[in-house]
């Protein structure tokens, strides 16, 4: 499961016990949209170990601007209440499991 990030229920990734992947993404963002379905593959495979949550932009620009987005795509791996670092663009599958296991484990 995949869950939308707000400003009401952003203390889900704070308070996670498990790392937590968030996809900063735009509606508008050709790269962002083609790494949707890649994002839900992997939360769909990965979600037992990890938490996996979006961020629309134009929805909660606030939350990007705290996490400090300047682009979309853009991918924030958060463990242990930090955030251990950010990749962004479009990548492949294998590339953002390579990030999720580098900053998440």
């Amino acid at each position: 499961m995949i869950v939308s990030l707000t400003n009401a229920n952003i203390n889900t990734v704070e308070e996670s016990k498990k790392p937590v992947v968030i996809d900063v993404f735009a509606t508008w963002c050709g790269p962002c949209m083609e790494m949707k379905p890649i994002f839900e593959a992997t939360a769909a495979e990965h979600s037992d170990k990890y938490m996996f949550a979006e961020l629309n932009v134009d929805e909660a620009r606030e939350l990007a601007i705290k996490y400090g987005v300047t682009s979309v795509p853009a991918f924030i791996f958060i463990k242990d209440g930090k955030v251990k670092g950010k990749k962004i663009g479009y990548m492949p599958a294998e590339d953002l499991m390579e990030a999720i296991h580098e900053y998440c484990d």
